[in-house]
């Protein structure tokens, strides 16, 4: 059977496992912010700093691997990535210093990049013909939701009765099995010829050029910025700030009894609204136009940021927020490595959107970083709130520029 026929394929179907997994782990590491802090004593910032900087060699890794799985291989980049996460978590349980914890987040920032979307959504591209490569990138953009929804409630879970180093060692086996379905990922050809003559560093010059390929590497620093603000602070954020859950209500009778509880619930609901949120924008991709899908993206989400931050927190509102993020939460990403893969073509994909994420993973940085370093200093999450939602009206802002037609393969001259 060709790899392009019909949606479900098996390029498809295994690298939405890998996502599913990585991602898993990755939307975890908030859940452990308190109980790492309280075991050693540390200031909220020293955890975030580890988890931001693992946000940063994430984005560094990107590209590289992008450009590594393009020379050598898809699958052959996946194992390499797949060996790095889990040695990178493994070291991380044994770590009992913040200086350990930092230095080991730069292999499980390493490790995420050649499991993630760079070279997931590469692969995945270009097994999918042009009819169903948008819904086919959104379809493994909601894996990583998937992953999300069970991540962090899976770590709560396992948290009460085995130790946070024995959750990263089950982590670690977790993230290496990812190597046994690889056999079955074999993409096509990528591209037509004309495109495959085209060397790397050609395409690269092209896309520098481009104003708006630069409009779109810097409307990607909002999201990084609020997805992992989210993810590392918002079950602490909600365990401190939310009021107190009502025994008898709805949430009391589901389980949910803390706001311990109620954070972890948090991340695990924005996955699940994810789902139907990307697959909704990986539809609408192929209707409109991404870039203003893009725009009223980063528009509703600064709205919900600042409506969320300003009312009263309550469980309800926590909730509400939940739901309303997550519809918006990876929607950005198959609208944006679809616009990249419409724009630039299907060769160098991994490696031009791996330079994009680059700028989404110092959003990732500054939000993480931020977010322990202001909490420390103020006492309050506030100021990184307010920060997120004028990033975020910035991104609404720069995508509309964005011009959406193709730039086709320069034509080979002539011996």
């Amino acid at each position: 059977m060709n790899s392009r026929t019909g949606i479900l394929n098996p390029v498809l179907i295994v690298g939405c496992v890998i996502i599913l997994v990585s991602f898993a782990v990755r939307a975890s590491f908030g859940v452990f912010q308190i109980p790492i802090a309280e075991e050693f004593g540390w200031p909220r910032s020293e955890f975030s700093l580890a988890i931001a900087i693992q946000n940063l060699a994430w984005g560094i890794g990107q590209p590289l691997f992008g450009a590594l799985a393009e020379k050598i291989g898809d699958r052959r980049a996946i194992v390499l990535g797949a060996l790095t996460y889990a040695l990178g978590m493994v070291l991380t349980s044994g770590s009992v210093t913040p200086i350990e914890h930092q230095l080991y987040a730069w292999l499980v920032g390493f490790g995420i990049a050649g499991t993630g979307f760079g070279v997931i959504l590469a692969v995945v591209g270009r097994a999918s013909s042009d009819e169903n490569r948008s819904m086919s990138l959104a379809i493994v953009t909601a894996a990583g939701s998937a992953g999300q929804i069970v991540g962090a409630p899976t770590a709560e879970w396992m948290l009460s009765f085995l130790s946070w180093q024995q959750t990263f060692v089950v982590f670690a086996a977790a993230i290496l099995a990812l190597i046994l379905p690889l056999p079955l990922m074999r993409a096509p050809t990528p591209a037509g010829r004309q495109e495959l003559e085209e060397s790397m560093g050609t395409i690269l010059k092209r896309a520098f050029r481009d104003p708006s390929y630069t409009l779109i590497f810097l409307g990607f620093f909002s999201c990084g910025y609020q997805l992992a603000f989210v993810t590392a602070h918002f079950p602490a954020f909600v365990t401190e700030v939310c009021g107190p859950i009502q025994p008898g209500g709805a949430l009391y009778s589901i389980g949910i009894t803390s706001t311990s509880a109620l954070g972890a619930a948090a991340i695990a609901i924005i996955g699940a609204a994810n789902v139907g949120g990307t697959l909704l924008a990986g539809w609408a991709g192929k209707y409109w136009s991404k870039k203003y899908l893009l725009a009223g993206i980063y528009a509703a989400r600064t709205v919900a940021a600042a409506a969320f931050i300003i009312f009263p927190m309550t469980p309800a509102t926590v909730i509400l927020f939940s739901v309303v993020m997550g519809a918006l939460w990876l929607a950005t990403v198959p609208l944006t490595s679809g616009l990249i893969a419409h724009i630039y073509g299907l060769r160098y994909m991994g490696t031009l959107y791996g330079i994009v994420f680059f700028s989404h993973q110092l959003g990732s940085f500054m939000g993480v970083w931020l977010g322990g370093e202001l909490y420390d200093i103020y006492g309050s999450y506030d100021a990184v709130w307010w920060i997120g939602v004028a990033v975020g009206a910035f991104s609404a802002i720069v995508h509309l520029p964005v011009r959406e037609q193709r730039r086709e393969p320069e034509p080979a001259v002539a011996a």
